[in-house]
């Protein structure tokens, strides 16, 4: 019986609270509905109790559509990353061409002011190939007999003197360094006009002897061809070491190479001077330096 008094009496009072708040809901109408429709009432009136809630849902809801929109974001980012990534990688290309193009602009430039002595006539080739070895000091050039070159020419560019022709096939040719051992160049120093020779040591400051020299020599003088075997006047190098002239002895030092060796492009082949036109200056005829042949054949291995 207790418990059925005590239900009983739960139930009148939700009754009783829930007719308290109708009441007070049919009062706060009747006060806003001075002016205004039923309808406008009830809209405000439900708009003042779904406010809070609405406020609550958006507080809580925000953070998670602004973490969908993130991550949304974040993938668009990504790809536009890799997007500009791909595109500085084609203008970094494009910048390398355009550097390679811009420095062999500058050889070409170079070259083409390169003047030979006396005025000689030149064909412009460019170093295809080195040898095998770096021991080897020669290089290949795309130009060859088809273009007026035979063995022997003297081979320049903007630096100096570079070389000599010792192999010809049609279009091609091979160059040997003024540093290979085999190859000797008559030389004059400039500030004092006596001549020697320069040879090569494979590597590094070409060796200089002068057999008959009256005047010592100094670091930095310059040194030219004499016009024996190459054309007078090309520039070869620099001595490196001072030396005194001892009557009855060998004057011996070193020189540098004008040319920068390691990193020749485009040179020019003196077609205009050989060897051949030394020995002719001296009443000898050698016949080893007018042979044209294929580059896999060795026809002038003397300096």
């Amino acid at each position: 019986m207790a418990t059925t008094s005590g239900r009983r009496l739960n139930r009148v009072t939700v009754l009783f609270f829930s007719l308290l708040a109708l009441g007070f809901l049919i009062a706060t109408f009747d006060v806003r509905s001075d002016g205004d429709s039923v309808a406008n009432v009830m809209r405000e009136g439900t708009q003042s109790i779904l406010t809070p809630l609405q406020k609550g849902v958006d507080w809580v809801a925000s953070p998670a559509i602004a973490f969908v929109d993130g991550v949304a974001n974040l993938a668009g980012l990504r790809d536009e990353t890799e997007r500009l990534q791909d595109r500085v990688r084609e203008l970094e290309a494009e910048a390398r061409d355009i550097g390679a193009i811009e420095e062999q602009v500058v050889q070409l430039e170079l070259i083409a002011g390169v003047e030979a002595p006396e005025e000689l006539p030149t064909v412009t080739a460019r170093i295809y190939a080195s040898g095998p070895t770096a021991f080897d000091n020669v290089r290949y050039i795309d130009k060859g007999a088809n273009h007026g070159i035979v063995v022997g020419q003297a081979v320049v560019d903007e630096d100096g003197l570079i070389g000599r022709v010792d192999l010809v096939s049609a279009n091609d040719a091979r160059i040997r360094l003024i540093t290979s051992p085999i190859v000797s160049v008559g030389v004059r120093v400039q500030s004092t006009n006596e001549t020697g020779v320069v040879s090569g040591r494979g590597d590094g400051p070409l060796r200089l002897e002068m057999f008959r020299a009256t005047q010592g020599i100094n670091e930095g003088d310059l040194v030219v061809t004499d016009g024996s075997r190459f054309p007078p006047g090309i520039v070869v190098g620099t001595v490196v070491e001072t030396a005194d002239a001892e009557v009855g002895f060998v004057l011996r030092s070193s020189v540098d190479p004008a040319a920068r060796l390691s990193q020749i492009d485009l040179v020019k082949v003196i077609i205009g001077w050989s060897a051949l036109d030394a020995d002719l200056q001296d009443g000898v005829v050698d016949s080893s330096t007018t042979t044209t042949a294929p580059l896999t054949t060795t026809t002038l291995e003397g300096g």
